[in-house]
């Protein structure tokens, strides 16, 4: 894994701090990834404020990510923090208070200033960007935890996408149908013997392959993990809190 850890997308992304069109890709690349579990986060916030938000959430979420692709607000980004995750949660955090505040200027016949995406502006006031993202806002921001729920879903789910295009690709997906099931939550050993007979298969057999699986599985979600941060050590660590966050 760490082999070909140099080339992982938040890696490129800040390393060329996104203006180089390889770092561009790697981060349109990323925010594909994190899109659901953006759209989540501000749909559960604006949904606070007023009713009927999906259609206000999509829109500001492409707005985010628009801005999060074009402008320049990985300039300042940080790479001791390391994980994109941490990155995008303080990100889309400052755009929905700007949001606020200029719809609520607006309301009042004024004007607000845009503000940075960034969530690191410098190393001497750290200490306040962290603070915007792990201390509970008084803005009502959903918790942190709640994002990390949606961005844990959103891994396993593309996970399971590529499983399920891989077996469609070897001609198997009607197996695999059968054998995704087991994949995140067991089910009970009679349920395994049905789905045995189903696919013609002896049980020792079948627990083989949802053995092999389990471990495709667990090794594409590691490498999705693997590009979203920028030390090979701390791959662990997010398979760790993923694991927690589901």
């Amino acid at each position: 894994m760490s082999h070909g850890f140099h080339t992982t997308h938040w890696t490129q992304v800040i390393a060329a701090r996104g203006q180089s069109p390889e770092a561009k890709e790697a981060l349109r690349s990323l925010c594909e990834t994190y899109y659901l579990p953006v759209e989540v986060f501000v749909q559960r916030y604006i949904a606070a404020f007023r009713t009927n938000s999906k259609d206000e959430a999509r829109d500001l979420t492409h707005e985010f990510l628009a801005k999060l692709l074009e402008g320049h607000s990985l300039d300042h980004a940080d790479r001791t923090r390391g994980r994109f995750r941490r990155y995008l949660l303080g990100a889309v955090k400052h755009f929905l208070a700007d949001h606020r505040a200029r719809d609520q200027t607006l309301k009042r016949g004024g004007g607000q200033p845009t503000q940075s995406l960034s969530v690191w502006p410098d190393s001497s006031n750290r200490n306040a960007a962290e603070s915007s993202i792990d201390v509970a806002d008084p803005d009502g921001f959903p918790p942190d935890a709640y994002f990390d729920r949606q961005w844990a879903l959103a891994i396993v789910q593309q996970a399971i996408s590529t499983l399920r295009a891989e077996a469609e690709s070897d001609g198997v997906l009607a197996k695999f149908e059968v054998l995704q099931r087991w994949l995140v939550t067991p089910s009970s050993h009679d349920t395994a013997v049905a789905a045995a007979r189903s696919l013609d298969m002896s049980d020792s057999a079948f627990k083989v392959a949802i053995h092999r699986l389990r471990k495709r599985f667990r090794h594409v979600v590691v490498a999705k993990i693997s590009t979203t941060v920028d030390d090979p050590v701390k791959v662990q660590d997010e398979l760790n809190y993923l694991i927690n966050a589901m």
